[in-house]
């Protein structure tokens, strides 16, 4: 919970539509990058860093986690996000709210394309975390939180041009409820913000 809430506070908060300066791409991304970094760092301990819903069903397939605990921390993620979106909500100015960059389809990407991109971003992000984390490998992994920490920004530096670069579900939830905006594709839009919406 809090580790999502956090995530989302941030990454939204990189997306914000100031009057003096709009983000770039390259802001947005590393701003999910480094909080993705940051967060697996000091709360990978705690439960293992679950802030992706994506990601715990990845580990529970994998024989990772236990339903139980998937199901408790996917709720929690979720509750987290919403939280979190809640949180910048309150905290912005008006002016600079926009759309609390809610996810949305761009440059003419249709909902299958949408579907294949967001595959493809979330499957090199579980690939990452799957390969950083194991206690099996015997070769140097350096920092699993780096790795997934760039993972995250090498996403969104792709997928904002799509989608909006979802790959977590949590993370599109939380300012969809905020701001009471879903659309009949919001299904295949998860993570990062959308530029062209702000």
């Amino acid at each position: 919970f809090l580790a999502t809430l956090i995530f989302v506070f941030f990454g939204l908060g990189s997306a914000l539509k100031w009057p003096s300066a709009l983000p770039s791409i390259l802001q947005i991304a590393l701003a999910f990058g480094l909080a993705i970094g940051t967060l697996a760092q000091a709360l990978g301990p705690v439960s293992g860093g679950h802030i992706n819903p994506a990601i715990t069903l990845a580990l529970f397939v994998g024989n990772q986690i236990s339903l139980f605990r998937a199901i408790f921390y996917v709720v929690a993620q979720l509750v987290g996000a919403i939280a979190g979106a809640g949180i910048l909500y309150g905290l912005t100015p008006a002016n600079a709210r926009g759309n609390l960059a809610v996810n949305a389809l761009n440059n003419n990407t249709t909902p299958g394309q949408a579907v294949v991109v967001e595959i493809i971003l979330t499957f090199q992000l579980a690939l990452c975390i799957f390969s950083s984390t194991d206690t099996r490998r015997s070769d140097p992994v350096g920092s699993p939180a780096l790795s997934i920490g760039l993972s995250v920004t090498l996403g969104h530096l792709v997928g904002i041009y799509f989608t909006g670069c979802s790959m977590n579900p949590a993370r599109s939830l939380g300012p969809a409820v905020i701001m009471k905006r879903f659309s009949p594709a919001h299904w295949v839009r998860k993570m990062g913000p959308s530029p062209l919406n702000y």
